[in-house]
C-alpha cells in the first residue's frame, strides 16, 4: 500500500499488473476500503487479462486522509479520483465502480472527461428511499452525534469507523473540527442526497451527463433492490444514448441476499463478492 498527496488529501492505493498496460479504475461503495472482499479479487481478474488496476481509498475511508470538502461527499471523492489518475499519470482509464462507486465514477468522469476512456457503472444510488438512506447513514449519524457529545462522539460513529480505526490522521483531523461547523458540513452533504426530478444522481447535473461522451456500459440494478432501483439505472442509460446496459451475472435479488449475508455475521462482508463476474463482459466492452 502507497500514499500520495493529491491536493492536500494522503490518498492510500495500490496499483495492480504491469506498467505498461492500459488502466482500470475500481472504486467500491459504501465508505469501504480497497481491501473490502469481491474488490481486489476483480482487480486480479483484470491483471489476468492484461490490465493496470488502480484501487485506492477514497477520503474517509481506510487509510486514506479525512476531508470535509466540497458541496458533497462524493463530489469531492471524485476529485480525488480524477487528482489520482493524473499524478499517477495512468492516461485514460477505464474508471469502474459499483453503488457508492458508480456515483463517485459518474462524477470523475464527467467533471474531467479527458481521464475517462471508458465509464462502466452498476448498482446506481437512486429514488427517495435508497437516497434517504444514504443521507442518513453517511451525514446523519455523525451529525447527531455531533450535536449530542462533540467530536468525541463523532469519533464512536459506525459510518466513520473504518477510516478513524486506520488513519491516525483522520482520528485527529475530526477531534480538532468544531462541531457546529461540522454539523454545518453534514447538512450540506446530506442535502445532497435529496431526490431530484431532472437528474437521478446526486450531484450530476444535466450538463454533467452531457460531458459523458465515452462509451458508457451500465448494468440494470434489481428490480427487488431498492438502494439502487432498476428505474434509476434505466434514467442513466436513457440520458446517456450511447450507453449500453447489460443484465448482471447474477440473480434479481444479490442486493438483499448479499444484505442479509453481511448483516448476519457469520460470513463477515459479503457485499460485492459477486463483483468479480462482472470482468469478463466489461473486458468485451473495454476491448471496443
Amino acid at each position: 500500500m502507497n500514499k500520495i498527496d493529491v491536493d492536500g488529501i494522503g490518498i492510500a492505493y495500490e496499483l495492480l499488473g504491469k506498467e505498461s498496460d492500459a488502466a482500470v479504475a475500481l472504486t467500491p461503495g459504501g465508505r469501504f476500503t480497497m481491501d473490502v472482499p469481491g474488490l481486489r479479487e476483480m482487480a486480479e481478474e483484470f491483471v489476468k487479462a492484461g490490465r493496470r488496476v488502480l484501487i485506492y481509498d477514497r477520503p474517509n475511508c481506510g487509510y486514506s486522509d479525512a476531508c470535509l470538502r466540497g458541496p458533497s461527499e462524493s463530489e469531492m471523492q471524485a476529485e480525488a479520483l480524477s487528482g489520482l489518475i493524473r499524478k499517477l499519470d495512468l492516461g485514460p482509464t477505464v474508471i469502474a465502480g459499483g453503488s457508492g462507486g458508480s456515483r463517485v465514477s459518474m462524477l470523475a468522469a464527467a467533471r474531467d472527461p479527458e481521464i475517462c476512456s471508458h465509464l462502466v457503472l452498476w448498482w446506481i444510488s437512486g429514488d427517495p428511499i435508497g437516497l434517504m438512506q444514504l443521507a442518513t447513514y453517511y451525514c446523519g449519524e455523525a451529525g447527531t452525534l455531533a450535536s449530542v457529545g462533540g467530536m468525541e462522539a463523532v469519533l464512536k460513529a459506525t459510518s466513520w469507523a473504518e477510516n478513524l480505526s486506520k488513519s491516525e490522521q483522520a482520528r485527529e483531523f475530526v477531534r480538532s473540527q468544531d462541531p457546529e461547523k461540522f454539523i454545518e458540513i453534514m447538512q450540506k452533504w446530506a442535502a445532497a442526497y435529496v431526490p431530484s426530478d431532472i437528474s437521478p444522481v446526486p450531484g450530476m447535473t444535466p450538463r454533467d451527463f452531457a460531458r459523458l461522451t465515452m462509451p458508457v456500459l451500465i448494468y440494470r440494478s434489481g428490480n427487488s433492490d431498492l438502494s439502487h432501483t432498476r428505474a434509476t439505472s434505466e434514467w442513466v442509460h436513457r440520458l446517456l444514448p450511447q450507453s449500453t446496459m447489460l443484465d448482471p451475472p447474477w440473480e434479481d435479488n444479490e442486493w438483499n441476499y448479499r444484505s442479509a449475508q453481511t448483516q448476519s455475521g457469520k460470513e463477515g462482508h459479503t457485499l460485492f463478492r459477486s463483483w468479480p463476474k462482472l470482468v469478463p463482459a466489461i473486458l468485451d466492452f473495454i476491448r471496443d
